[in-house]
């Protein structure tokens, strides 16, 4: 009989194996406390998985009229204010366009004024009348360079079939079948932007 202890408690320990080390510290009533405890968190843990299912499953309260409208009222204002700035905002930037185009033709008109003020000071000082005729051609051919640049072109008129849509006729004359309906004097220079008419020339057609 004590050959089978001894036999035992050695199996025992070359397993490692203690039945205190299944939980050292529980004993008699604390290790039924435990378990009582262990129990009642899961049903607690059970309760509130059950209502929060329940929860779930109840059915959501519609929004009324008067929240739906109020909704809606709220997006047309806000998209209102927002076509109110954008229309503001696009005004800004066309009047913006407008002032910087004029500064810019303005800017390439000086060179050609101070040209000008250079061919008074000459025409005080000199009496070389064709070289201040030269003069004056020359600052004639610059202005016109400038306005070329900025795509302005001066509309055909002289020996030209009246055209209503370019030009103004200020006054009529006879000037034989073979002039008749023909600009024969041109009054004052008509002038185009790209495709579009900046001033009408005033002719003088025959009839």
């Amino acid at each position: 009989m004590t050959e089978e202890k001894v036999v035992d408690q050695d199996i025992e320990q070359q397993n490692g194996f203690n039945e205190s080390d299944v939980n050292p510290s529980c004993e008699g009533e604390s290790c039924a406390n435990m378990a009582d405890e262990e129990n009642q968190d899961s049903a607690t843990m059970s309760d509130e998985g059950e209502a929060s299912a329940s929860n779930d499953n109840e059915p959501q309260a519609e929004p009324s009229a008067e929240e739906i409208i109020a909704v809606w009222r709220d997006k047309y204002m806000r998209l209102q204010a927002e076509f109110d700035n954008y229309r503001k905002r696009t005004l800004r930037e066309k009047m913006d366009l407008v002032a910087s185009g004029g500064a810019d033709v303005i800017k390439s008109m000086l060179s050609v004024l101070d040209d000008m003020y250079r061919a008074v000071a000459a025409s005080e000082k000199s009496e070389d009348i064709a070289a201040l005729r030269e003069g004056e051609r020359l600052v004639l051919q610059k202005f016109e360079e400038a306005l070329r640049q900025k795509n302005v072109t001066e509309i055909e008129a002289q020996d030209k079939e009246f055209n209503p849509d370019f030009h103004e006729a200020v006054a009529r004359f006879a000037a034989g079948e073979d002039k008749k309906g023909l600009i024969i004097d041109v009054v004052q220079r008509g002038y185009m932007l790209g495709d579009k008419v900046l001033r009408y020339a005033k002719v003088v057609v025959g009839e």
